[in-house]
């Protein structure tokens, strides 16, 4: 691996204009959004698709600190929320498009001129995609052919960066699971992440184009969507823990993944892009846990019995399981240099601490 860029400068991003307003105290924001690139001579350009989620702030402040141009791309919207790089929109540029529009696409490449593209926008929630997989397979499947051609067309000497999952693997034929693992997806989602996986190897094949996958098991932090197990445990435990909940309904207590900080999966990614040729990459610990271990490490960060408050519930059990997840990142290591730093139980604790925290502050 070799670094591309002198980014460790320190350099912060230009400014996006903003107009900042509140609504019953959430943090809301209506952007003009800038419809032409700001040159900046030495400053490495990256776009980002999905900059308003989890994985994208954590990105977004991964790159800025790097001394990158940030820019992201943004759904349109009246009321918008960018809760999760609230604290980043002076330093950011934001884009308006759509993974369902590809002229939106091509115009929004064409005016930012990326070195890096880093598609993270998705219908990423499991649960969702079995009631809504026609959507799933537009966002997640199709959506990752849109990005890939708004590049060719736009701006064919980027770099591709396309999140796929964990999920790919479904109902797993080896343990642990590396870049040979065949894939056998278990749910609308990780169909559509099987294809944007492929078509991504497709086009870096076909074009000549750099374009990687990134197979990146369960990353989680206090960002994590509260519709995520995880975050569903550390939010329920802090509600419990401050007197406003009773119990916590959750779906398999048996189900076993690989758990990491989503903060060291963002420098994974970026480091695939670092690399002379491209390449795919698992991206996890190799460790696994299951959702009752989390539920003991979270209500244990409380001094609690996860046991006294945990129920079952058949709502919230998937049609088809995925029972075991787990990476073997020996390539990624060796060949990028990449190891995570924030061990399970620390995960765990800062996701619990910061639902504490915001509950604490909710209450006055």
């Amino acid at each position: 691996m070799h670094a591309r860029y002198s980014g460790e400068l320190g350099l912060r991003a230009p400014r996006c204009c903003v107009s900042i307003g509140s609504s019953y105290g959430l943090l809301w924001y209506d952007v003009d959004f800038l419809s032409f690139p700001l040159a900046v001579t030495g400053m490495p350009t990256a776009l980002i698709t999905g900059i308003t989620g989890q994985d994208g702030s954590y990105l977004a402040e991964h790159l800025l600190a790097k001394g990158y141009r940030v820019c992201g791309i943004v759904r349109r919207s009246s009321t918008t929320p960018y809760e999760r790089i609230a604290h980043l929109i002076d330093d950011i540029e934001l884009f308006s498009a759509d993974l369902l529009d590809q002229t939106s696409l091509v115009d929004a490449v064409d005016a930012v001129k990326p070195d890096e593209i880093y598609n993270l926008a998705a219908q990423s929630f499991v649960q969702t995609s079995w009631t809504q997989p026609v959507l799933t397979g537009e966002f997640t499947a199709l959506g990752v052919t849109r990005a890939l051609e708004a590049m060719r067309k736009a701006a064919p000497k980027a770099r591709f960066y396309q999140a796929s999952s964990s999920e790919q693997f479904g109902k797993v034929v080896e343990t642990p699971q590396s870049e040979n693992t065949p894939f056998y997806p278990r749910s609308p989602y990780g169909v559509a992440k099987v294809y944007g996986h492929w078509i991504t190897v497709n086009y870096r094949e076909s074009f000549d184009l750099y374009a990687v996958s990134g197979i990146l098991f369960n990353h989680e932090s206090p960002r994590r969507g509260l519709e995520f197990v995880t975050r569903k445990i550390s939010d329920g435990v802090a509600r419990i823990k401050h007197g406003l909940a009773t119990e916590l309904r959750l779906g398999n207590l048996d189900a076993r993944r690989d758990w990491g900080f989503a903060g060291d999966y963002v420098d994974a990614m970026w480091r695939m892009l670092q690399s002379d040729t491209p390449d795919d990459y698992v991206i996890g610990t190799g460790s696994t846990f299951s959702v009752q271990e989390f539920c003991a490490a979270a209500f244990g960060a409380v001094d609690l019995e996860w046991r006294d408050y945990v129920k079952q519930d058949e709502r919230f059990f998937r049609p088809a399981e995925v029972d075991l997840l787990v990476a073997d990142p020996t390539k990624a290591k060796t060949q990028l240099g990449w190891t995570p730093t924030v061990t399970f139980e620390e995960l765990v604790r800062r996701m619990v601490e910061a639902d504490m925290d915001r509950w604490a502050q909710r209450r006055g």
